[in-house]
């Protein structure tokens, strides 16, 4: 086995596991890929390291710059070690209300933390994020939800990854959150391949599934609109938070501990076998069940865990 350079050498090329036996159709086969085996323990490890690197490459970065970003958890952990190890100050504003793991793991990397309103969620931290990057012009806002280096991540990485380990796939399914994973991927995969379709799960309008979002509540990534997001998806699907918790829960009956965001991912892609005679599904698994242990999501009663997911931000 390869000795690696640095930390940063290991983030991509995560594994993919088959979970067929799952499936509510024989003639259906799905597989996750487990984004959790990232360095920094999520998908947004890719986004992070490509948007610093793309802003050291544009010369937006200079040795000891300060960073701010908006996150709920996931970007902001991703940014703090590639900024820890960079050699940059982070601040993250957060919402005030997510799970103690997030906090504890920005803390680790060295970030500075800047509470928005827990009531407000992720679209708050936003608001905020871009009101102190305009107080703070020294400060460089990289900001994921706007940045192209967001997709460009997953259309070189995550993508390509896909086709290689999973040829025949004939549906891919993701989370709706800054949508990044879904433009990247769902765009290479249709350039190789134009039948290939691409599903979106998103939460009912008003409510909160961990690690998604429904852009009907009041905010649209402009990389979504940017980069024909609504022209790319083939389909959207309602996965509620009660579903996403059971599904989390089914996963780790095969062996897969993963996040809430994967169980929504997982009934999005039941929904997608029950509904064709045929195919091969590739399932994003964002991140792994560890961040996720103080929900309770495995252990106690489905409706104290569903109510705990609505008062906390785990994702």
């Amino acid at each position: 086995m390869a000795i690696y350079r640095s930390v940063l050498d290991l983030i991509g090329n995560t594994p993919m596991v088959d979970v067929s036996a799952l499936s509510p159709n024989p003639d259906v086969r799905i597989a996750v890929k487990l984004e959790g085996q990232n360095p920094g323990g999520s998908i947004k490890d890719r986004i992070a390291l490509s948007i610093i690197e793309a802003a050291e490459k544009d010369g937006l970065l200079e040795p000891g710059a300060e960073l701010i970003e908006p996150s709920s958890g996931n970007t902001g952990i991703g940014m703090a070690l590639v900024a820890r190890l960079k050699g940059y100050h982070l601040r993250v504003v957060l919402p005030a209300n997510v799970s103690p793991e997030r906090r504890q793991l920005l803390d680790v990397w060295g970030a500075e933390i800047i509470e928005s309103p827990g009531s407000e969620g992720s679209n708050g931290a936003v608001r905020l994020a871009r009101t102190l990057a305009a107080e703070h012009p020294e400060w460089v806002f990289l900001y994921q939800y706007a940045n192209p280096a967001n997709p460009r991540a997953h259309y070189e990485g995550t993508g390509p990854e896909i086709l290689r380990d999973c040829p025949d796939v004939t549906h891919f399914v993701a989370g709706l959150g800054t949508s990044g994973t879904l433009l990247g991927v769902g765009r290479y995969l249709k350039e190789h391949n134009p039948d290939v379709q691409v599903w979106a799960v998103e939460p009912p309008t008003g409510e909160m599934v961990d690690g998604l979002r429904n852009l009907d509540d009041g905010y649209i990534p402009p990389i979504f609109e940017e980069q024909g997001g609504a022209e790319l998806l083939d389909r959207k699907t309602i996965v509620k938070p009660r579903q996403s918790i059971e599904w989390t829960r089914r996963l780790a009956e095969v062996g897969i501990f993963a996040g809430i965001s994967t169980g929504a991912a997982m009934a999005g892609a039941a929904k997608c076998a029950e509904t064709i005679e045929r195919g091969s599904i590739v399932v994003i698994s964002p991140d792994g069940g560890w961040k996720y242990l103080s929900t309770g999501a495995w252990t106690d009663d489905l409706d104290v865990v569903e109510a705990r997911a609505r008062a906390t931000i785990y994702f």
